[in-house]
């Protein structure tokens, strides 16, 4: 890919997508851009995110295959997920939704503890 074709995909990738190809596509042994590693990276990204806003707020007690299953259909959708991160703020987004699932995870605690005391008292 030449130089203006490069600049011109960097220019319309999202944020956090150009900030992990830019840290890990060049390769310092041969020179040249090598995007395998950052395309990795962003996956396991995508899928870690996913993960913890599945487990944050969906997720419920299930048996280990049942667990199993669930996880792998959650690998195979963040593989589009994955395509789609290059462009689109997928992992902005992810981010975002784990941030309001965990204050609202850390709020409901606060309140059960709250009732848990006023019950003692």
């Amino acid at each position: 890919m030449n130089p203006q074709e490069t600049e011109f995909v960097f220019g319309r990738m999202s944020g956090i997508s150009r900030f992990i190809y830019d840290m890990l596509g060049s390769s310092t042994v041969t020179g040249d851009m090598d995007y395998t590693l950052a395309g990795y990276v962003l996956f396991a990204i995508v899928f870690l995110m996913s993960a913890l806003v599945y487990k944050l707020g969906f997720a419920k007690k299930l048996k280990i295959y049942q667990s199993i299953i669930i996880y792998t259909f959650l690998f195979l959708g963040c593989l589009v997920l994955t395509f789609l991160a290059f462009f689109l703020p997928i992992v902005e987004g992810l981010i975002v939704a784990a941030l309001i699932l965990i204050i609202y995870r850390v709020r409901r605690m606060n309140e059960y503890k709250g009732e848990e005391t006023d019950s003692i008292a």
